[in-house]
């Protein structure tokens, strides 16, 4: 084989190897038991009220070495909302508020994720709300990755933060007695499923 036919082999092998290097973001199943989304929102300055939707269908992507390839893709269903009290729970997804015949789901694509410090970093997307699209920007805090001690398969949690205002997504009923900043919680839970 002659000089430049070596050194073109050498070349193709050399990308070859380089691009089956390329790390793939693993793909995870979310723990819909142990995974919420909470919010506080201020009601007369005396209390910051508390509910929460359950995570009914997310897609979870996550590279521990490079957070810029992970990605999230979650829905909440909006009558899955729990306030601790039937009446003001049906008044809250009535048409005064979340309107949840019209709108059944909260969704959330992100569009980039980045890595701020060990452990940290931010999560920005596209939120979905009572018809109305807007980006936002999630603190994110790598609680765990490694092996389940259950599953035994490899898993994470995140925890995630952020503040939305309602009024935004067109649901501004009884401001300002009802804040219209709510403080948004989401916690996350996720594993890769076994092997059958």
């Amino acid at each position: 084989m002659k000089l430049p036919s070596l050194m073109f082999a050498a070349a193709l092998i050399a990308a070859t190897c380089g691009q089956s290097a390329v790390a793939v973001p693993t793909a995870y199943t979310v723990d819909t038991v142990h995974s919420r989304a909470t919010f506080f929102v201020n009601h007369l300055g005396f209390s910051n009220s508390v509910g929460q939707f359950h995570v009914a269908d997310a897609v979870l992507r996550f590279d521990e070495q490079d957070w810029s390839q992970s990605s999230v893709d979650v829905r909440l269903p909006v009558q899955s909302l729990d306030l601790g009290d039937a009446k003001w729970q049906t008044h809250i997804l009535g048409a005064d508020f979340l309107d949840s015949s019209d709108y059944p789901d909260i969704h959330f694509v992100s569009t980039t994720v980045e890595s701020t410090a060990p452990g940290q970093g931010r999560l920005h997307g596209n939120l979905t709300l009572h018809g109305v699209t807007r980006p936002v920007v999630l603190d994110l805090r790598l609680n765990r990755a490694g092996e389940h001690p259950m599953r035994k398969t490899p898993a994470v949690g995140f925890t995630a933060t952020t503040v939305v205002r309602r009024s935004e997504f067109g649901v501004a009923a009884y401001m300002p007695a009802v804040a219209d900043d709510l403080e948004v919680r989401i916690e996350i839970e996720a594993y890769v499923p076994p092997k059958e």
